[in-house]
């Protein structure tokens, strides 16, 4: 049996190319297949790694009690030096602690791609910044001057975004604000953003009040002690949470549109694919039904007929699937793009295709082969030898 097995397996694919026709029916709509879903995933994926990369453990964001997001938060200006001289908290040589009160504001700013405003973060920071986030790294220019209309832009959004050069003004409010410099953070959320300096962005929008506070902690293990300290006591109603937790709760919810989105296109595709491996398994099949009927007159068995058409399937689903998932690597891994945030700002990001986005996409594809190959290849195994060699 193993021998009938190998042969009649073998002699399938030898013959593939002569019916490159059929096999390639196959191939491309599997290819098309994975393409599209892993390219889909490649967006969730790329979107999680973004900000599950902003923040660390050693810092702390503390929010209005019940606020979701910072848009939603208040924070006044005698709460916030509590907050700050709160034990946990790490100082500068000076003995200052290392943190920042902020404000988040959202402005419109035309994309390059489509010349239509689309909102981004204007973020208020304070004189600690740097100190707070040394992953912030000016890579052009220089940083802004306090008490003055300046702002930094993230290298991202200097990409999707027009008017963002160095030297150029932009209008907030009524007023004109010169971008002096641009920043990387590694490819974090802040990346995104465009810094200026908390007191003249507090007073460009006639604010008085912050909406979050972000410390430097001595060290992870400081997170317990600096939580407890302000949520115990009574002059404050605050929530606190570490920063990595914080951009984890923001992504969440889009994390699991994408996904769906992901998995809905993908199985509506996958079972067209399915279908139409099926239709095409069973025109093949028709088409050697004299060639398989022979095999079984001649003693062949009806389990390697049926291994040999179901090997078939799974070849050409596997060949359609890796190719499909190189083409998603190929032009679409690293491709930057940009979605809503949790603030209904734009956040750029990249496309990420990772290996296991490629593994799953060939599994799929082999799913697809699997299926599609079993029913084809178990009617040609039960067709009577006698109909199939008159029907010819």
């Amino acid at each position: 049996m193993f021998k009938q097995i190998a042969a009649v397996t073998g002699m399938n694919l030898r013959n593939l190319p002569q019916r490159s026709g059929i096999s390639l029916v196959i191939v491309i709509g599997i290819t098309v297949t994975v393409a599209v879903l892993v390219s889909v995933m490649a967006m969730s994926a790329g979107f999680q790694k973004t900000l599950n990369n902003t923040g660390r453990d050693d810092r702390a964001i503390v929010l209005r009690g019940g606020s979701n997001s910072e848009l939603g938060s208040s924070i006044s200006r005698e709460n916030a030096q509590t907050i700050l001289d709160a034990p946990g908290v790490k100082r500068d040589a000076d003995g200052k602690p290392i943190g920042s009160a902020e404000m988040v504001a959202v402005i419109n700013l035309p994309l390059k791609a489509t010349g239509t405003d689309a909102n981004v973060t204007l973020r208020g920071v304070g004189t600690k910044t740097l100190q707070l986030r040394p992953e912030v790294k000016i890579v052009e220019g220089r940083m802004f001057e306090p008490a003055v209309r300046e702002l930094i832009a993230g290298r991202s959004a200097t990409k999707q975004f027009a008017g963002l050069e160095l030297g150029t003004r932009i209008k907030i409010r009524d007023t004109e604000w010169t971008v002096v410099g641009f920043f990387e953070t590694g490819g974090d959320a802040h990346e995104s953003e465009l810094f200026g300096d908390i007191e003249t962005v507090l007073s460009a929008f006639r604010r008085n009040l912050f909406q979050s506070i972000t410390v430097m902690l001595d060290s992870p293990g400081a997170f317990d002690t600096f939580k407890d300290k302000i949520t115990t006591d009574p002059s404050l109603t605050v929530k606190v949470l570490r920063e990595p937790e914080y951009y984890a709760q923001q992504s969440q919810q889009l994390s699991k549109l994408l996904d769906f989105v992901a998995v809905w296109i993908g199985g509506i595709m996958a079972l067209g694919a399915v279908f139409g491996t099926l239709n095409t398994m069973y025109s093949a099949v028709s088409a050697r039904q004299v060639e398989i009927a022979t095999l079984r007159a001649i003693g062949f068995g009806a389990l390697p007929v049926v291994i040999s058409v179901f090997v078939e399937s799974l070849a050409l689903a596997l060949i359609g699937g890796g190719i499909g998932a190189m083409l998603a690597w190929a032009f679409f891994n690293g491709n930057t793009v940009n979605t809503l945030g949790a603030n209904f700002t734009q956040v750029v990001f990249s496309l990420t295709v990772t290996p296991e986005l490629i593994a799953n996409g060939v599994i799929w594809s082999c799913i697809i082969g699997m299926i599609g190959g079993l029913f084809p290849a178990v009617r040609a195994a039960r067709q009577p030898i006698a109909t199939a060699l008159r029907g010819h």
